[in-house]
């Protein structure tokens, strides 16, 4: 952008007053300047790397620790309520972390779980000519695990949250970010609770649609049938941008990966207390990478 030809055209909006600075806790203050210091590449090493905050810390360096603590109350099947899943999160950088912490919680969390498989195919497969025959087992298909992609077995409770991925109804609040509760299920529809948002309270209707991946991720036209959810006791760095949650845990055991995806986990906290994180087990120290490239910061 400032190589572009328009940048000398373009007025630049300054916000120069953190508003968590306003507040009297000292505490709060030293921690807001620190998320800036981060955002801008600092108190990191010549390896990218930093030290966590001895207040970060879980009691044990454990994903159950983590969990234990960020849901208090989930092991011994107390009801949560709408609140208590809106201000209760667990991040991690990648897919495959966050769909490992989801079943971990769902075996804890009460109720019956409830399957809902894929039905996977392969668009303009008539083979006409012989030519054009993609010999892909359903198995391989089932498999596939793009981002934003539902899981092929899609595993859920009644009463758990999930995060919808697709914009079905944005004027309704159903969109890709938006989280709530599953209230009730069907076959080709379930019914979810909204718990963030203006339209917070509000039920929904998710149906079961055609999903096709863009050819970038496959290199092939799919089309995946399924439900555009997925469980959300636990989401990516990614997805919760722009949200804000009063108690966050960050499971750091794989370190991030893109430029400010550090910064956006940590500022995603209401308050300095209520974060904590688990690192990589076999550091000596706690340590974790932070990814900034200081050439597309605007100074």
């Amino acid at each position: 952008m400032q190589r572009s030809a328009l940048w000398q055209s373009i007025h630049i909006l300054r916000l120069t007053q953190n508003m968590w600075l306003n507040t009297a806790d000292e505490h709060e203050c030293e921690f807001a300047q620190w998320q800036l210091d981060i955002g801008h590449g600092r108190h990191m090493d010549e390896n990218g790397n930093l030290i966590l905050p001895d207040h970060f810390h879980c009691r044990e360096n454990t994903i159950e620790s983590l969990i234990e603590t960020i849901y208090p109350g989930i092991i011994y099947h107390i009801p949560p309520t709408d609140q208590y899943f809106a201000e209760h999160t667990i991040l991690a950088s990648r897919n495959d972390d966050i769909d490992s912490i989801n079943m971990d919680i769902l075996r804890q969390f009460p109720g019956e779980i409830l399957t809902f498989l894929s039905a996977d195919t392969i668009k303009n497969n008539n083979g006409e000519g012989g030519q054009d025959v993609l010999m892909y087992p359903v198995e391989y298909l089932n498999s596939i695990n793009c981002s934003g992609l539902p899981l092929h077995k899609l595993e859920l409770k009644k009463g758990c949250p999930i995060m919808v991925l697709r914009n079905l109804n944005p004027e309704g609040g159903v969109c890709n970010g938006s989280r709530g509760i599953l209230t009730c299920h069907w076959n080709r529809v379930l019914e979810v609770r909204l718990i963030t948002g203006q339209h917070a309270g509000s039920t929904v209707f998710i149906p079961r649609i055609g999903i096709t991946p863009a050819e970038t991720q496959i290199p092939f036209e799919f089309c995946h049938r399924q439900f555009p959810i997925q469980l959300c006791f636990a989401m990516t760095i990614n997805k919760s941008q722009g949200q804000s949650v009063a108690h966050v845990g960050l499971d750091l055991r794989n370190p991030i990966f893109t430029h400010g995806q550090f910064y956006v986990a940590i500022s995603r906290v209401t308050s300095v207390h209520r974060l904590k994180a688990i690192w990589d087990s076999r550091l000596s120290t706690a340590t974790t990478k932070n990814i900034v490239y200081p050439e597309v910061i605007i100074d």
